[in-house]
């Protein structure tokens, strides 16, 4: 496999990782009113960054992909949102929060990276 196929191999596994956190996070979560309505949203965020990049890997052209690369930095940026928002009472719900923001924030500056590279190519 050439280096650049891993990459892309290795940020999709991320992105589901990621995802999957999450989902694993909010099931800890107390189902308050608010925490029932955030749930669903940063469920729909944080797996949409790496639904999107598989389909920024299988887009057509330069500029498909840095538009689907875009919607993957926005959900990532919208997911740290939805996790700063969240009510939590425990600590370790809380780290983990943390832990969670810092990979969203991590993939939010990879895409942007990404981004400013494909741009700079169009």
């Amino acid at each position: 496999m050439e280096p650049q196929s891993s990459k892309h191999y290795d940020l999709e596994e991320r992105t589901l990782k990621f995802a999957r956190e999450v989902i694993a996070f909010t099931n800890t979560l107390r189902k308050t009113l608010a925490n029932v309505e955030i749930i669903k949203q940063i469920i729909r965020s944080s797996s949409s960054v790496g639904a999107n990049y598989i389909e920024a890997n299988e887009s057509l052209s330069k500029k498909g992909y840095a538009l689907r690369v875009k919607i993957c930095r926005k959900e990532a940026k919208e997911s740290i949102y939805w996790l700063k928002l969240i009510e939590i009472k425990e600590e370790a719900t809380e780290k983990q929060r943390a832990s969670l923001v810092r990979e969203a924030t991590e993939l939010m500056k990879i895409f942007g990276s990404i981004l400013e590279k494909v741009k700079s190519q169009l």
